[in-house]
């Protein structure tokens, strides 16, 4: 007999992975987005990590479908928005390759795919940072694209 809750995960197990810092400024805005998508998204899984490199694996190994989004230092303005498909290839390392916790995005995605965990489509949506200080606010144009990047994965993932 299947549950309510059983048939919730007959379809592709469905993931957003929002990565940052709440405490290092324009870091935050993964974690923003988490918290905007929460009033879009009702039945997609939506997870908060700081991004260490195992918990990021782990998120991954378990799903279909993976949407992450992060801060990233590309050089653009801040708030410039990027999207990626890391099913199809690697992303920049140099602008995903800086984090507290040793290994970057970028790496953590090319381990996941060394060890068969990626998912098979694995999308990708970095937001242009500008500062990264501990206790500062996020910018202005951060935050704006904070709700840009709910919009668009909301579109991505409900098809509309």
């Amino acid at each position: 007999m299947s549950t309510g809750a059983d048939s919730a995960r007959e379809g592709p197990r469905i993931i957003v992975l929002c990565i940052g810092n709440p405490q290092r400024g324009d870091d935050a805005a993964g974690r923003a987005v988490a918290r905007a998508l929460r009033a879009l998204l009702v039945d997609v899984e939506i997870i908060e990590e700081e991004g260490e490199a195992t918990r990021v694996l782990a998120r991954l190994e378990v799903a279909d479908v993976a949407y992450i989004v992060d801060a990233c230092v590309f050089g653009a303005k801040p708030g410039d928005i990027r999207r990626f498909d890391a099913s199809t290839g690697p992303l920049p390392r140099a602008a995903f390759g800086a984090s507290t916790h040793g290994i970057g995005l970028a790496e953590a995605l090319e381990l996941a795919r060394a060890l068969g965990v990626l998912p098979s489509r694995c999308v990708i949506y970095a937001i242009e940072g500008g500062t990264f200080d501990i206790g500062a606010p996020m910018s202005p144009a951060v935050a704006a694209a904070v709700a840009v990047v709910a919009d668009r994965l909301r579109v991505d993932i409900l098809g509309e």
